[in-house]
């Protein structure tokens, strides 16, 4: 078991949460204590999860609206902290492995979240249609889009939390974006004076014209 102590919060928790921040405690604390046991978080991760994963992903709540898939879902990153902090959205997590399912319900029971669905499936199976697709962390745009695009309906949007090379990604997945009628594409970076990490999100649509 790592013996790094976990990250203070930050003073810009309160403020990305507003009065959700409390919930957001509750699921960052049952992460520290649990993660790394149940395999979720690596052992050097206490030191920066507030910063490299929570508020990395609660940076991003509002560019979300309507009914939102996130695939990959994992520890709840950024599922779980997004459902925590925009309760007026409906979330599905989907998630293949079925500790991480496990994990994911229980913190969906625990803190109350009845705006969020678990699902466990590949994203190629779920069958299902989406106003926004989000994913962080999974794998690079040219294998992302594949699975991702077609669960946006027409005009919908990908949103997916990336790194500093994600300007390399979308050079790479040119290809794949053109095949799978990914548009407006473009790359916001979000926390910029605020968290002590910025986050770089990918933004597209997906005109599928179904």
């Amino acid at each position: 078991m790592s013996d790094s102590p976990l990250e203070a919060e930050p003073a810009s928790a309160a403020l990305l949460f507003g009065d959700r921040i409390d919930v957001a405690r509750r699921f960052t604390a049952s992460l520290a204590a649990e993660g790394e046991l149940r395999g979720l978080i690596g052992p050097q991760e206490l030191s920066r999860l507030w910063t490299r994963h929570i508020l990395n992903s609660a940076i991003a709540a509002p560019l979300f609206h309507g009914a939102v898939a996130d695939v990959g879902s994992g520890a709840g990153l950024p599922g779980l902290v997004l459902a925590i902090a925009r309760p007026d959205v409906q979330w599905t997590l989907i998630e293949p492995m079925e500790r991480r399912v496990t994990w994911l319900n229980e913190q969906v029971d625990a803190l109350g979240l009845d705006n969020v669905r678990v699902m466990r499936a590949r994203a190629e199976d779920v069958g299902l249609e989406f106003d926004v697709v989000t994913a962080r962390a999974v794998s690079a745009l040219r294998t992302l889009v594949p699975i991702t695009a077609p669960l946006a309906k027409d005009a919908g949007e990908l949103i997916f939390l990336k790194g500093q090379n994600v300007e390399a990604e979308i050079s790479a997945a040119q290809k794949v974006l053109k095949k799978h009628k990914v548009t407006d594409v473009s790359v916001e970076v979000l926390g910029e004076g605020v968290l002590a990490e910025s986050t770089r999100v990918f933004r597209a649509r997906v005109r599928s014209g179904r």
